[in-house]
């Protein structure tokens, strides 16, 4: 373990590790200091200049990014000396920059809009005529935009490619102040975990062409959840708005850091997941193919399974831990079977060496947590034996639909798919992200989530599906 040293910044003493990099001392203490090329992901470049401070006993302002701390270390981020240095090497960046702010899709994001509006530069003492011009909207490819002449060559995007995902398709191209972001000649961006870039950039050089000119982020609400795309269970931001008259909408996912489960990234089939969970959405419940009222739905399934024998409850491995814990204690109380088969959710072509794995789903590992059976065995016993089938969120009928011949089928989706069109009962539950639970990912590691969306009529997730009947029972509504 590193030996804790003791340092001064901006006249205030503090610990911190020896020999660790001053940046992350001066970041984890919400010191401010700004700078482009250098991420914690990526490590020290250096080429930016922007996180200069002033140590005392140097003869000149160093890169916080590349000074490692020692005992005694007395650091200045406020000085006027240093303002005025940053200032400088700003007015360089801005040198070539185009003043295009109110188009671009990075604005209330862009760490040089607030570098600038910190430094005051109001009045440039370049000639607009006299800037460099470069390329304003190149398709690299893995649905991200580039805008040459935005970008502060601050490199992160080529060095993801390189260290990260190791597919290189990105370089710096031309010299001095003529030098671009581009792809090699005949290679396009196009790497499962493209889309990085767009976060990586801190600037509007990289967008992303799915949520290019959609929302401005100012309008954005978001709120934390992990990635129902596979059992990884990436930590991930939900940028949502609510707009009045309407419905709240998803407009994209964003990593969020945890060391633990996927770092600052995700992959692109994640990010993109958010249009399935908004896509083809129940929102009435249905029965014999004509919408009718949730009660008479609810009202239904209780009673089928109430007159139905062994029948059984099929789970899928999406939902919460909560619901398939209330949905387990509910077959339990009625006598009917439950099960967690769902073979579909795997796809042996899908997972990596990285972050995806090849089970697609994000909660499988709860049915070993409470108890619920997955083997192949129980589920042919039981559907055997069942007149009655309840589905909840699992699709594995979808592509065998022959298995319920003779059988009624009852269904509590979020979503419409081929065995809702076959059901005699069709419930809507909440989708992933409308709901709170807890997911367990494929370490075993438990996370929690609170969903903040905004409904105006919040569908059911399970547990209040289940309680909603109950409470029917206990008022002799059933």
């Amino acid at each position: 373990m590193s030996e804790m040293v003791k340092i001064t910044i901006n006249d205030k003493e503090m610990e911190a590790k020896s020999g660790s990099l001053l940046i992350d001392k001066l970041l984890d203490e919400n010191i401010h200091i700004p700078h482009f090329c250098y991420h914690r992901a990526l490590g020290v470049d250096g080429n930016c200049r922007m996180c200069m401070v002033e140590i005392v006993g140097q003869k000149r302002p160093q890169i916080s990014c590349d000074t490692h701390i020692k005992e005694g270390m007395i650091v200045s981020t406020v000085s006027e000396n240093i303002m005025k240095v940053r200032k400088e090497i700003l007015e360089l960046q801005l040198i070539n920059h185009p003043i295009d702010c109110p188009t671009c899709d990075q604005a209330g994001e862009c760490k040089l809009q607030d570098f600038y509006m910190e430094s005051g530069f109001y009045e440039s003492r370049i000639n607009l005529a006299d800037k460099n011009h470069a390329r304003k909207k190149e398709d690299l490819g893995a649905n991200v935009m580039l805008d040459q002449e935005r970008c502060v060559l601050c490199t992160r995007c080529v060095r993801f490619c390189a260290e990260v995902t190791g597919t290189h398709e990105l370089g710096v191209v031309s010299r001095a102040d003529h030098s671009v972001i581009a792809t090699f000649p005949g290679m396009k961006l196009h790497n499962p975990y493209a889309m990085n870039v767009v976060d990586l950039c801190p600037v509007g050089a990289l967008t992303s062409k799915d949520f290019r000119f959609q929302q401005r982020v100012w309008f954005l609400e978001s709120f934390h959840a992990i990635c129902n795309g596979c059992s990884r269970g990436c930590n991930i931001n939900v940028d949502h708005r609510k707009e009045k008259y309407k419905d709240d909408i998803v407009y994209r996912f964003r990593p969020r850091h945890n060391d633990a489960v996927n770092g600052y990234f995700m992959c692109d089939i994640g990010r993109l997941s958010y249009k399935s969970n908004q896509n083809n959405r129940i929102t009435s419940a249905i029965i014999n193919k004509k919408e009718d009222t949730s009660f008479r739905a609810l009202a239904l399934l209780y009673k089928e399974l109430a007159a139905n024998e062994k029948s059984l409850i099929l789970v899928g491995p999406n939902l919460s831990l909560e619901e398939l814990i209330n949905l387990k204690s509910f077959a339990s109380s009625i006598g009917a079977n439950i099960s967690g088969y769902a073979p579909t959710y795997v796809d042996e072509t899908f997972g990596d060496d990285y972050l995806k794995t090849n089970d697609r789903s994000s909660n499988r590992a709860a049915f070993k947590e409470i108890g619920i059976s997955e083997e192949k065995a129980d589920f042919d016993k039981y559907l055997n034996e069942a007149a009655l089938v309840v589905i909840f969120e699992n699709n594995f009928f979808d592509d065998n639909l022959k298995l319920l011949d003779r059988k009624k089928l009852i269904s509590c989706f979020s979503n419409a798919c081929t065995t809702t069109e076959h059901s005699a009962v069709v419930i809507p539950l909440a989708s992933f992200y409308e709901k709170s639970g807890t997911y367990i990912n494929k370490d075993g590691i438990k996370q929690k989530v609170i969903s903040g969306m905004n409904k105006d009529i919040p569908e059911l997730n399970a547990s209040d599906l289940i309680q909603t009947i109950q409470s029917m029972l206990e008022k002799g509504n059933i």
